[in-house]
């Protein structure tokens, strides 16, 4: 039997991955919570096999909380960007049933799934990231970085890893076609995300 802790910010959401979940033979739903502190809480005290969670732009905030476990990600995010910061699976949102269970036993045997499109059909091969707008995060990150700070500043203001905080400033550094933190605010300038 694979356990499985699900993790998502409503419990709507958590309801129905719940229900998806239970809905395959072989894996039992072991609990539930918000994303968070009560996530990782649940996550040390029941050890599943596997967390499944929604966590649609808190992908890169979560994943750090959740070091050691077997995570499956329910996001919209760049999968590729999630499963290198640790995600062992990254499905989108209108994955169906049976993927969610196929993901689930996959993530359980230790192996990355990802959807098939997040790989090029023509080769066979990882595209890479293609730049899109800016998360909110990213621009408060573009914001404290217009401030002088830090990454660790940056990490204790929005109370996230340093980790988590260099991943957004690479993404930055790709989004805004910039080689230094100066020329990213510069960007951010004048694209409008930041004013001095």
């Amino acid at each position: 039997m694979i356990t499985v802790l699900v993790g998502a910010p409503s419990t709507v959401v958590r309801a129905g991955l719940e229900a998806l979940a239970r809905s395959h033979p072989g894996i039992e739903v072991v609990g539930s919570a918000a994303l968070g502190e009560e996530l990782q809480r649940k996550a040390i005290d029941l050890l599943p096999d596997v967390v499944l969670a929604d966590a649609d732009g808190h992908g890169l905030d979560l994943l750090p909380q959740l070091q050691g476990a077997a995570v499956l990600l329910v996001s919209e995010e760049n999968a590729l960007q999630l499963i290198r910061a640790g995600a062992r699976g990254v499905l989108p949102h209108g994955a169906s049933s049976r993927e969610i269970g196929l993901a689930i036993e996959a993530v359980a045997a230790g192996l990355i799934v990802t959807h098939p499109e997040a790989l090029d059909s023509a080769n066979g091969a990882i595209p890479a990231a293609t730049p899109g707008p800016l998360t909110h995060r990213e621009i408060e990150v573009l914001r404290m970085l217009s401030e002088g700070l830090a990454n660790k500043e940056i990490a204790w203001r929005l109370k996230i890893s340093e980790h988590t905080v260099k991943f957004h400033v690479s993404s930055l550094f790709q989004k805004l076609n910039a080689s230094s933190r100066t020329e990213a605010v510069t960007m951010g300038v004048r694209q409008g995300l930041i004013m001095l």
